[in-house]
């Protein structure tokens, strides 16, 4: 379209100056304008060219860079799926000792609890036993609520 009016423009000027001058239009004027448009569609090949070339090297560079992006994309869902596992194994395995080391801590004093409980059990029977003789006894456990 440009080079169209570049031609159009000069057509229009060589007949402008060929008309001003009074002398009509040569084979000579004629033949150089041939030339001349044969110049422009070379010249114009040759920008189109070249404006194919940076178009497509413009859309290389576009499809490098999304490539590089789906990379990085990639790698980060990768390092983070791995950082957020590792995370969330580490607090179970955390939650998970806590858990079983309670359970054995506890274990002793639950096994103390019930051997004072059954001496406590057995204490009682003894003195409820000793009560039976002994009024003393007998009216002081039911002064503690044990008779």
């Amino acid at each position: 379209m440009r080079s169209l009016l570049i031609l159009i423009f000069m057509v229009f000027c060589i007949s402008t100056v060929t008309d001003a001058a009074g002398s009509s239009f040569t084979q000579s004027d004629r033949d150089r304008m041939i030339r001349l448009e044969e110049g422009l569609k070379a010249t114009n090949q040759r920008m189109e060219d070249g404006f194919k070339a940076t178009n497509q090297r413009i859309d290389d560079l576009k499809a490098d860079m999304n490539r590089r992006l789906e990379h990085i994309t990639t790698f980060m869902f990768w390092g983070f799926g791995i950082l957020f596992g590792l995370f969330f194994s580490g607090m179970g395995f955390l939650i998970g000792f806590v858990l079983w080391d309670r359970r054995i801590a506890l274990t002793p004093a639950v096994r103390k609890t019930k051997e004072l409980e059954e001496q406590a059990e057995l204490l009682k029977k003894a003195l409820q036993e000793v009560a039976l003789n002994d009024p003393h006894v007998h009216e002081a456990l039911k002064h503690v609520g044990m008779l």
